[in-house]
Formats: C-alpha cells, structure tokens, sequence
C-alpha cells in the first residue's frame, strides 16, 4: 500500500474505506460495515451484505490507517 492510494477509493464520510480508516483510528477491531449515506443519520450496511468489493475497500481503509494514518490518544 502506498500513501497516495486513499485516493483511489470512496472517501465520503461512512463509506467502506472511511469506516475501516475510522475504526483503525479508534482502535477498534476489524468490523467491516458502511452507511448508505452519512454514517449514524443513515441505515448501517453489515459485512453479511456487503460486496466482496465493499469489504476489500474496508480493509483498505483499515491497512492504510494502520500504516499512514494516527491514532486518537485517549487521555
């Protein structure tokens, strides 16, 4: 993974690739979902019905946060 592919996917807020990044961010576990529209003010999507694409840009989003992004520090 490099650090200029975050662009290659769907960033808008509760995407697969924005939910992994955000999980990661969190530290929390892997749990690949998405929101059809802005995450919490739209339904949830679960991995049970997700794509095989969807749940790779999950992952994507999980892996590039892991080894480009930050981590919330809890105080």
């Amino acid at each position: 993974m490099e650090l200029n592919d975050y662009k290659n996917y769907d960033n808008r807020h509760g995407s697969p690739f924005d939910r992994g990044l955000s999980d990661s961010y969190y530290h929390r576990e892997r749990y690949p979902h998405y929101y059809i529209g802005n995450s919490y003010q739209s339904e949830m999507i679960p991995q049970k019905d997700m794509t095989d694409q969807e749940v790779s840009d999950y992952n994507a989003g999980y892996d590039w946060n892991e080894q480009f992004g930050d981590k919330k520090e809890y105080a």
